[in-house]
């Protein structure tokens, strides 16, 4: 996954794609900094996880772009998120988080929200990168209320 990205960048510095290379270079950062913190190379989950924090931090950015009718910077800003997206697995559907959350429940035995903590233990490491956790966190408070 860091090789593909470093590859990337230097195919957008040649074909002059002035957006991706913009990207591209602040997950480089972002990549090298996670790596001087860890002082060990990233693996491909690590990576995924800072492409996820990234994607939420522009999302978030999108909600203040809109209270400020910054149309201009909307765009610019989705445009970053489709070419982070695209480095990132292929998105589970609603119904298989719904299935895995489910089994993790039964799993844990999980019966009140209290027990939030355990199930979010148990389906994070297999839903990290693969959907986004806060509709997870929502969901799995949704279904422990409602037990």
């Amino acid at each position: 996954m860091r090789e593909q990205l470093l590859k990337d960048l230097v195919a957008a510095m040649k074909s002059q794609d002035k957006e991706k290379l913009s990207v591209l270079r602040m997950v480089k950062g972002a990549m090298q900094l996670e790596e001087i913190n860890k002082k060990k190379e990233l693996t491909d989950d690590e990576v995924i996880a800072l492409l996820a924090k990234q994607i939420k931090t522009r999302k978030e950015s999108i909600v203040e772009f809109e209270k400020g009718n910054r149309e201009d910077l909307i765009e610019k800003t989705n445009a970053e998120i489709a070419i982070l997206e695209s480095y990132m697995p292929e998105q589970l559907s609603e119904e298989e988080v719904e299935k895995i959350i489910v089994e993790a429940i039964q799993k844990v035995q999980a019966e009140k929200p209290s027990d939030m903590g355990k199930v979010m233990g148990v389906i994070t490491p297999q839903l990290r990168g693969k959907t986004d956790m806060s509709s997870v966190s929502k969901i799995v408070k949704e279904k422990l209320t409602n037990q």
